[in-house]
């Protein structure tokens, strides 16, 4: 449920009405926009009278949403998220590049490509420490010194981290990593989600497999149920019958997404084609869908990458990429 309330409405009455909906067991979050003012409802609003409440003089509407994702809802938030982490915006009207190695292999790997990329406009540094592979046989990352190696990474080049983690177990390793990722596999790992939401750290969510956007908006629900906002939704490509592509990307999340929450869309276009010449195509075109940003896998030597080789850039394509989106990004903000 939502209550927008009318212009001019003081605090002492906006207090007033929050400590009326917390005595019913509902809590209340308050979004103040430029000329409107929205408290949301979130817990069991059944109990609440809408007509009583819409007779209050602060009161120009109530409206209950029916959606089951309530804090992710735009009803609920009406305005966009930005999310600041070190100089890096997502969010809002910027366009935000993450780009890095699949897997970390080395010191002299990350750092080398972490300044490569930074070079080209990255402004956050992706790498792999912990890696979930189809294969048990497969190379697995470098686990808990990976995550060293992407603090030195971090140390040379200033650019904040986002690193996937696998499972609670590996929360701890997690202190100083800018953004968590959480990996299409664990989506719905439920309990992972809950102890993310406590942990108050930026959280970039990616899609499942073949998850619709209610589920996506229902992990991220989970999230922001345990006291964290800071959710970023990433789109990955989703299984479909086809197989030229490792996946199929639904360019489409990002307008479906935008429309229904209010939190940061970012395309992985590496993920979805699996294929390297395709990454620069279905980023031009997530960029004119309106993302916020995208992920972007960049190796300093493809053909002897650990993991994930063929879907990723060389450092001077990711260079030449990264002045076509700008370019691009310019112009929609024109238009």
């Amino acid at each position: 449920m939502i209550i927008i309330l009318k212009e001019n409405t003081t605090a002492q009455e906006l207090n007033t009405l929050a400590e009326m909906v917390k005595s019913h067991g509902v809590t209340p979050h308050i979004t103040e926009g430029v000329h409107q003012t929205i408290m949301g409802l979130v817990g069991d609003t059944t109990r609440i009278d809408i007509e009583s409440l819409s007779q209050l003089k602060i009161v120009e509407a109530v409206r209950r949403i029916q959606e089951p994702f309530k804090n992710a809802n735009r009803k609920f938030h009406p305005m966009d998220t930005v999310i600041t982490v070190g100089d890096a915006v997502i969010g809002g009207n910027s366009l935000t590049l993450i780009a890095g190695p699949c897997s970390v292999e080395s010191e002299e790997q990350i750092i080398s490509v972490a300044r490569d990329v930074k070079n080209s406009g990255a402004k956050i540094l992706r790498g792999g420490a912990f890696k979930p592979r189809t294969s048990p046989y497969a190379f697995q990352g470098m686990r808990e010194e990976g995550i060293k190696l992407l603090l030195e990474a971090k140390k040379d080049t200033g650019l904040p981290i986002v690193t996937e983690i696998m499972d609670l177990s590996q929360l701890d390793l997690f202190d100083e990593i800018d953004i968590i990722q959480v990996g299409a596999r664990n989506m719905q790992n439920f309990e992972l989600l809950k102890q993310l939401g406590r942990s108050g750290k930026p959280v970039l969510l990616k899609r499942g497999l073949a998850s619709t956007y209610q589920e996506l908006l229902m992990s991220a629900e989970y999230i922001m149920a345990f006291g964290n906002d800071q959710v970023i939704l990433c789109e990955r490509g989703v299984r479909t019958f086809e197989t030229y592509t490792r996946n199929t990307l639904d360019i489409s999340a990002v307008p479906a997404l935008k429309k229904l929450s209010h939190l940061p869309v970012v395309i992985d276009p590496s993920h979805a084609a699996g294929i390297a010449d395709f990454v620069s195509p279905l980023s031009m075109a997530a960029v004119a869908a309106g993302a916020d940003g995208l992920m972007i896998e960049v190796h300093n030597d493809p053909s002897k990458a650990k993991c994930d080789g063929p879907q990723s850039l060389t450092p001077e394509s990711f260079d030449k990429l990264a002045k076509k989106l700008t370019s691009l990004k310019k112009i929609m903000q024109e238009d």
